[in-house]
């Protein structure tokens, strides 16, 4: 586990073959190169709780920190398809699985001992190779995946990342092998696994710990992300967009039912029990001595703990083919209207006039607002790397390539229903692609209205392909590649690449 002053060397540091200098002073797991020791202040050897993430004598330095006109923010370790991959500290999974560019990835967050938080971040890993689930506990030197070639790779290797402050909670990435290499540092047992570390802070270490930053009052943050990370189905970004829509971030208000505080709780639903633990939905979440719809943290716990509850719920309906849907709306439709008018309508609510006029406009409004409170790339997909935004807008759409077309799915959030149309598709391109600060509307028509118009021959990567146009304006959208081809999400073949059509507009958004 690091815990020195991060990206300084220690003196004669011989890392490029896959060793690590220094005295071990304890194995670690699985042919893991061992912690090694460092002079402390005193002149003894201090122990280092971490690891080297390959084997020692495994691999080489295939491409450094910085190359690639300084856009590389890892260091690439080539090595054999299928080689051990080690956590090198103790903490949280907080994301595993597709990445753009990555293929797979795994982010694990910890704790130094100085209390300074960082994520280390491995990519590459083929479908098999990821071996952790997000949420899951490791310890310095746990195998946690396998060594692949996935995603924009030219062979097998590791891809990892060091990054102080943490890659969801605004950190910066720095050089991994001085970090690695070891500096001066306090003895001590290393990292904690934050979620039981008084140092916590604004909910880093949670799966749920990508909200974007500013979003909600200061005071709340730390409430939102640690709400957002009870379970993988209610995110910290729902919660307040929900939060937004209940309340309007506004303390001490009491609807006209009843329904009191920030998350617009009924005290008879607060009091009821929990069927996940049996405990009641309402806690003292922030200890001090009360259990209050009043307090911020409290109340906000609260809404995660009854969200989880009835995503789980709705969730087991589905499996047992007594509902239809996606389990988010669903899950904000029974927070409005109350479980069994899911359960009754068989998904969306359907069944007395307020269904219509309060809880489906409640759902819509909630979903259009929750990717302004997501940090950008907070779903370990495309991540903006620095490219020209056209080039950015392009491969965000190409990581959607094979979703299946579905009539009205998908938006600035990714695909929604099991998949993507033409609008959703460009919706959530340049979402992606503007690091969350552009926001386009749901239909093609409506998008028309966005960026300017470019003649057709002036068309860039990144454009904005619109084509059917009728008296409304254009039926079909799409992302321009170059070359006269484009990405769009058509019925039955999905999302793919295809010729632009004769009819073809262009505007530029981004």
């Amino acid at each position: 586990m690091p815990s020195q002053e991060a990206g300084v060397p220690s003196q004669g540091a011989a890392v490029i073959t896959g060793t690590a200098t220094g005295a071990p002073d304890r194995p670690v797991a699985q042919g893991g190169s061992a912690v090694t020791g460092t002079p402390s202040l005193a002149g003894g050897l201090a122990p280092i709780r971490r690891t080297w993430p390959l084997p020692g004598g495994s691999f080489t330095v295939s491409d450094p920190f910085g190359a690639r006109g300084g856009t590389h923010l890892g260091v690439d370790l080539a090595a054999a398809d299928g080689t051990p991959i080690f956590s090198v500290a103790d903490g949280m999974v907080v994301a595993a699985g597709p990445a753009s560019g990555f293929g797979n990835w795994i982010v694990v967050d910890s704790i130094d001992v100085n209390g300074r938080p960082f994520s280390a971040v491995y990519g590459h890993e083929w479908d098999s190779g990821v071996l952790v689930r997000v949420g899951q506990p490791v310890r310095a030197g746990q195998q946690i995946g396998r060594v692949g070639s996935a995603g924009e790779s030219s062979g097998p290797h590791l891809h990892f990342e060091i990054v102080p402050g943490g890659r969801f909670a605004g950190g910066h990435q720095i050089d991994p092998l001085p970090w690695l290499d070891g500096a001066p540092t306090p003895s001590g047992g290393g990292a904690w696994p934050f979620s039981v570390n008084p140092q916590c802070q604004r909910g880093f270490g949670t799966a749920g710990g990508a909200l974007a930053d500013g979003k909600v009052p200061a005071e709340l943050e730390i409430w939102y992300r640690r709400a957002g990370s009870l379970c993988p189905e209610i995110t910290p970004s729902l919660l307040a967009a929900q939060g937004r829509q209940e309340s309007g971030f506004r303390r001490g208000l009491t609807s006209p039912a009843g329904a009191q505080g920030l998350s617009q709780f009924l005290p008879s639903t607060a009091r009821a029990a929990d069927p996940d633990d049996g405990k009641p939905y309402l806690l003292d979440a922030d200890g001090n001595g009360t259990a209050s719809l009043w307090d911020d943290g409290d109340a906000i716990i609260a809404q995660g703990r009854y969200m989880c509850s009835i995503a789980h719920q709705i969730e087991r309906w589905i499996g047992e083919g007594r509902v239809h849907g996606d389990v988010v709306p669903l899950a904000l439709a029974a927070y409005n209207a109350g479980e069994g008018a899911v359960l009754a309508s068989g998904g969306m609510p359907n069944q007395v006039a307020a269904h219509f006029s309060e809880t489906q406009p409640y759902v819509a409004n909630i979903l259009a607002m929750e990717p302004q409170y997501r940090a950008a790339g907070a779903t370990g997909r495309f991540q903006p790397d620095g490219q020209p935004p056209g080039a950015q807008i392009v491969e965000a759409a190409r990581q959607w390539i094979g979703t299946p077309y579905v009539w009205g799915g998908g938006g600035p959030q990714g695909p929604s229903g099991g998949g993507l149309d033409g609008p959703g598709l460009t919706a959530a391109s340049v979402f992606a692609a503007s690091s969350g600060r552009i926001s386009l509307p749901r239909t093609a028509e409506q998008q028309w209205e966005a960026g300017s118009e470019v003649p057709l021959r002036k068309a860039q990567p990144g454009d904005l392909v619109f084509s059917r146009f009728g008296p409304r304006g254009p039926a079909e959208v799409g992302v321009y590649t170059g070359n006269g081809t484009m990405i769009r999400a058509a019925d039955a073949s999905g999302v793919r690449e295809a010729p632009i059509p004769g009819d073809s507009r262009v505007r530029r958004v981004l």
